[in-house]
């Protein structure tokens, strides 16, 4: 396979953790863990410029916020949120308990339990990321979680109030107005206000990934998530002007969220960057999502389809949109990846708002070993076994001890001989000799 650019990225992919921002959340989450509600609050006037008397709200706060949204968003939040709803309900519909009996008298099985506790984080700062509320608490809820806390910080001072109605209607227990590596530290570590949780779900800044970072084993979390990434496979067929606007969409994330067109038409291709040029010159984001077409975007051509699904599971990308004429192909020509979009009929914008799916999905080439937020990170699969037959009870006792002896675990299988001896009537010593 023979793959040209016409157009390369400016920059590489920087994936190394930053040390001073490891530096910053460690030592936030050392005061925290050490002074907890005071350092909270300290850092959130440092860096958020917010310390009201309570960083919860209350219910007439919550309904407040809720009286000042448009009536149309209210609805849109609504409708998007029982999308989510419909596909995590699926969802947990295909994750089964189960029994099974292996032998006469021996059973074992498979029970998939809610975490009890979960924090949901939803993003502020550049862009209010209110549908992060229903990705993670709607989700969280429709897996049986009892207790969700949500967290999402003020934007220049002010409650962001379509965020918090957001989270309200999701079904978030708790919102409190809190962000950054304090929210995050402040849910994993519990403090005098906030509750610990046991699990911690949603985007962020690098600060925030980071904390979610240090913390992971001391709670649970979704993963790890990068910039904001898109890749586009097309072929002759695709309308370049629908591929730059698709691309410039996911660009618009931040500076460092990289656009990548894989094509077999150098028509498209060439067409394709035309057409960014020209939408980036009144594009309200155009700064950001400028830079990030500048120092990341690429565009490469191959000689066919099955290339281009070869070269793109090798970017492992988070949303990848299909557009050629049998765009249903990639579920079979591609396995790595957070979601893929099909067809020119559906774009990634719908996943990242309002078609179902959930959009917190691996960046970074995670789509190579694990897929992004669904119930089933919010459930415990748990096993568990019982053996109701004396004569099975001790052929697995045997079994065991000769199994134990043979990685020297004289321990474990004394366990095993002793079920051997009460219900086969083995004889070992050592139990003659310890009941002596």
């Amino acid at each position: 396979m023979v793959a040209r650019h016409i157009k390369t990225a400016g920059l590489v992919t920087n994936t190394a953790v930053n040390q001073k921002v490891s530096d910053i959340v460690k030592s936030v989450i050392g005061d925290i863990r050490a002074n907890g509600d005071n350092a909270v609050r300290s850092y959130s006037e440092k860096f958020d410029k917010w310390s009201p008397s309570s960083f919860k709200l209350i219910e007439s706060q919550i309904q407040e916020c809720i009286s000042k949204i448009p009536a149309q968003t209210i609805s849109d939040i609504k409708e998007a949120q029982k999308n989510v709803r419909t596909f995590a309900e699926a969802q947990r519909a295909s994750i089964k308990d189960f029994e099974i009996e292996i032998r006469p008298g021996v059973f074992l099985g498979q029970r998939n339990n809610p975490i009890s506790t979960a924090g949901a984080y939803i993003p502020g700062g550049r862009y209010p990321l209110l549908a992060s509320a229903h990705m993670t608490i709607l989700t969280a809820k429709v897996a049986g979680v009892k207790h969700v806390i949500a967290c999402t910080p003020p934007i220049a001072g002010q409650v962001p109030n379509a965020t918090v109605a957001a989270a309200h209607f999701a079904g978030a227990d708790e919102i409190f107005l809190l962000g950054g590596t304090q929210a995050i530290a402040a849910m994993a570590i519990g403090t005098e206000s906030i509750k610990k949780v046991d699990f911690i779900a949603g985007p962020g800044n690098p600060f925030v990934a980071e904390a979610k970072r240090q913390l992971f084993g001391e709670i649970g979390i979704d993963l790890l998530a990068g910039p904001t990434e898109v890749l586009i496979v097309a072929d002759g067929h695709a309308d370049p002007f629908t591929v730059a606007t698709d691309l410039l969409s996911q660009a618009e994330h931040g500076p460092d969220s990289p656009p990548i067109l894989i094509t077999t038409s150098e028509q498209v291709g060439q067409q394709t960057i035309k057409f960014v040029d020209q939408i980036l010159i009144d594009m309200p984001t155009a700064e950001l999502a400028g830079t990030s077409w500048r120092d990341y975007g690429e565009v490469v051509i191959v000689d066919s389809l099955d290339e281009a699904y070869e070269l793109a599971d090798g970017y492992s990308s988070e949303h990848v949109q299909i557009l050629t004429q049998n765009p249903r192909d990639a579920l079979e020509k591609m396995k790595n990846y957070g979601s893929l979009f099909l067809g020119e009929k559906t774009c990634v914008s719908y996943g990242d708002k309002c078609i179902g799916t959930n959009h917190v999905l691996p960046t970074r080439k995670a789509g190579r070993y694990t897929g992004g937020l669904w119930v089933g990170k919010y459930l415990k699969t748990q096993t568990y076994q019982e053996i109701v037959d004396e004569k099975a009870s001790g052929e697995i006792g045997r079994l065991c001890a000769r199994c134990s002896r043979a990685e020297n675990f004289e321990g474990h299988a004394r366990s095993g001989d002793l079920r051997a001896h009460k219900y086969l009537q083995d004889a070992h010593s050592w139990i003659d000799e310890a009941q002596v």
